[in-house]
């Protein structure tokens, strides 16, 4: 894992990051899904009590394996040394260095694959600038 990356080296990885991204936002959704679906059977199991324990012990292993593949997915991202900032969006930064200082190359999806934003660590999203000429 690079501790910071160049433009040249976060665009390198884009490739096998953005499956990862696209991967987790269809995995969020299922899990989001099968949450409404364990509420509303919860609604009737402390309703009526007319429901099979095993449809409830199914939905619940659903949201437990869907967890697992979303923290196991951030883990991977997080190891590759790249930043998950709005999974919704699909979102990320590169931790990277500007005359001397830290700062994030700033990506998503949907975007070229290519890196063309970075922003100040505390400027976020609304503060990415559009790279000029000086290198990273």
């Amino acid at each position: 894992m690079a501790e910071h990356f160049t433009r040249e080296s976060a665009e390198a990885l884009l490739p096998r990051v953005e499956p990862l991204l696209r991967e987790l936002q269809a995995s969020r959704a299922d899990l989001a899904a099968v949450e409404k679906r364990a509420a509303a059977l919860q609604i009737r199991l402390s309703g009526n009590g007319h429901l099979h324990r095993g449809e409830v012990e199914e939905v619940r292993a659903e949201v437990g394996r869907l967890n697992d593949e979303i923290n196991s997915r951030l883990q991977e991202i997080a190891g590759l040394g790249v930043l998950v900032k709005d999974l919704d969006m699909g979102l990320i930064d590169f931790p990277a260095l500007r005359d001397g200082r830290e700062v994030y190359l700033c990506w998503r999806l949907g975007e070229e694959a290519r890196i063309a934003w970075w922003h100040e660590t505390d400027a976020g999203f609304a503060g990415r600038q559009p790279f000029d000429d000086r290198a990273m």
